[in-house]
């Protein structure tokens, strides 16, 4: 992937393609735990990749792509959630959120929206995406104590609503 990440740098159209097209999965991924519906994912994703073309010669250390990427998508997905704030009423988002039944496990991601934003971050960042509490760090530039610390205080909070459902 590094040899890839550097054919892109140097502004290969084929290479960077085959890099998004690699990553596609796991942005996708991201930002469906992060957003309502799949017009906002694919607007999502298609602003990080533009941002991941223009920015990739900012990029030093090829090992930390993902992360770079991941960060990037992330910014995006908080964008679009801090518009339709703007734009939408409180009940309708609820409405919507209510409706959006196409998980693979909807009790899951239900209950994630249930939990703190600090907590559902690291969660989804860990559980859905597959990162170690070092590469969420660098991502959420906190300290990895403190992915930790998110990680296990996210899990109690799931247990809790778990408990409280059962």
């Amino acid at each position: 992937m590094n040899k890839l990440i550097k054919r892109a740098q140097e502004r290969d159209a084929d290479a960077f393609t085959q890099l998004m097209q690699s990553q596609m999965q796991n942005m996708y991924k991201t930002a469906r735990a992060l957003l309502n519906n799949d017009e906002d994912v694919a607007d999502a994703i298609s602003e990080t990749i533009l941002a991941c073309w223009e920015k990739l010669g900012q990029l030093q250390k090829t090992q930390f792509f993902r992360t770079w990427m991941t960060r990037i998508l992330i910014n995006k997905c908080n964008d679009i959630l801090r518009q339709k704030k703007e734009f939408c009423l409180v009940e309708e988002v609820r409405e919507q959120a209510a409706s959006s039944c196409e998980y693979e496990n909807v009790e899951w991601l239900e209950t994630m929206k249930n939990l703190d934003d600090k907590y559902r971050m690291v969660m989804i960042l860990h559980y859905v995406i597959g990162l170690k509490a070092s590469e969420i760090s660098s991502i959420l530039e906190i300290p990895a104590s403190t992915v930790r610390t998110r990680l296990s205080r996210g899990r109690e909070q799931m247990a809790l609503v778990y408990k409280l459902e059962a």
